[in-house]
């Protein structure tokens, strides 16, 4: 091979390591903007400190929503449900504390194993657990 041949050869496999380099990158910045936007739809704060009565409310409203409870840690503030109506649904819920006023709540859901990225389960999940929490709030005072 010579060295002019040599030369064209390096200059094409940079050119194709760089076409695929700039597609990776448009690759995972497509990525990561899918995964805010999956974390948004996944993630509410509440204007309440008492990680306690969230937790329990989490679980009373994953119950209500036909979840089997299958382990609730409240020391990591975590709770994790299974569903199973005809298919397996899985969510896992953690709740933690976001400045000194208020706690971020994020759930997540799996369908066999699956990110479930569709927003209506984690609304129907938020829309409940907001109005238990409303509704909890309202016979303390």
């Amino acid at each position: 091979m010579t060295l002019r041949q040599l030369a064209t050869a390096l200059l094409c496999l940079t050119a194709g390591l760089a076409g695929a380099c700039q597609s990776s990158r448009s690759r995972l910045l497509a990525s990561e903007e899918s995964q805010v936007k999956l974390r948004s739809i996944q993630t509410r704060a509440f204007d309440t400190t008492d990680k306690q009565a969230t937790l329990r409310a989490v679980m009373a409203t994953l119950q209500d929503l036909g979840f089997v409870i299958d382990n609730a840690d409240e020391t990591l503030g975590t709770v994790s449900a299974t569903k199973l109506e005809g298919y397996a649904l899985r969510m896992t819920v953690s709740v933690r504390p976001r400045g000194t006023t208020q706690l971020l709540v994020r759930a997540n859901a799996q369908y066999n194993l699956r990110a479930v990225e569709d927003p209506g389960p984690y609304q129907q999940f938020f829309d409940a657990l907001g109005k238990s929490l409303f509704l909890a709030a309202q016979q303390v005072d």
